[in-house]
């Protein structure tokens, strides 16, 4: 993209779960695309590299150690973005996990874990954020949900709950803020090829989610890097409130 058409040139994005996959890949596009980025993960390591290879195309980039699970660090991380980037445009909630397995012999850890990062942590990012777009009157919140989010399926019962919960809070506040320049909108992936199955603990769910993914041409981050710039990118007058984006080959 050429120096002269970048659309997002003098806006400032917020990236969570910048250390990996299609949080990554979202923080480079953005970037890409003439924004200045603050990438928050838990992975100082993963962020200084990063960081780097931001600073290295021109961009300007800020690192915050964040676990959006801690309410007070995602307050002190958009602080610290607006004071030090010179304002927020752009929040991308991407921070999640995705631990699939029975209801049935669970480790509820698990679904602790899920709550905490797909739902809280979306929910604290999103209320430290909000009220200054709307004083603003622009902005946009893009939060990755999943095709979890609309399709229940057994072996996912309590990651299609977290995802559902993303889907209704989203559309929720998206009528709140609608009518005040905010646009609200969620990114819908199928199977994409990250690190999120390595993390999953029970042995049979995770075989069978590698499976699967191994059976089609997965996604790559950068395909979803790309629909969340679509996103942000349309006139302001446009608000694409959901895009489902799924492989050729994945059939639910």
């Amino acid at each position: 993209m050429s120096e002269s058409t970048r659309p997002l040139d003098g806006r400032v994005a917020l990236v969570t779960g910048a250390s990996s996959g299609i949080g990554e890949a979202t923080a480079i596009a953005l970037a890409g695309a003439g924004a200045a980025v603050a990438i928050g993960a838990r992975r100082r390591d993963r962020l200084d590299a990063l960081a780097a290879t931001l600073r290295d195309s021109g961009a300007r980039v800020l690192q915050l150690d964040l676990d959006v699970t801690d309410e007070p660090a995602c307050r002190a991380s958009v602080d610290r973005t607006r004071s030090e980037l010179g304002g927020l445009d752009i929040l991308v909630n991407n921070a999640g996990v995705m631990l699939l397995g029975t209801i049935v012999g669970a480790d509820t850890e698990d679904w602790r874990r899920m709550l905490n990062t797909n739902v809280l942590g979306l929910m604290y990012m999103t209320h430290a954020a909000i009220e200054g777009m709307v004083e603003q009157g622009s902005g946009d919140i893009v939060s990755i949900s999943s095709v979890a989010g609309r399709q229940a399926r057994k072996g996912a019962g309590v990651y299609n709950a977290s995802k559902w919960a993303v889907n209704a809070f989203s559309e929720s506040l998206r009528q709140e803020v609608t009518g005040r320049g905010v646009r609200v909108g969620l990114v819908e992936p199928g199977a994409v090829a990250t690190e999120l199955s390595s993390h999953i603990t029970q042995p049979e769910a995770k075989q069978a989610s590698q499976a699967m993914a191994a059976g089609m041409r997965t996604l790559q981050p950068e395909d979803i890097a790309r629909a969340v710039l679509y996103l942000v990118t349309q006139p302001p007058h446009v608000a694409v409130n959901e895009m489902l984006v799924r492989p050729t080959d994945q059939e639910r």
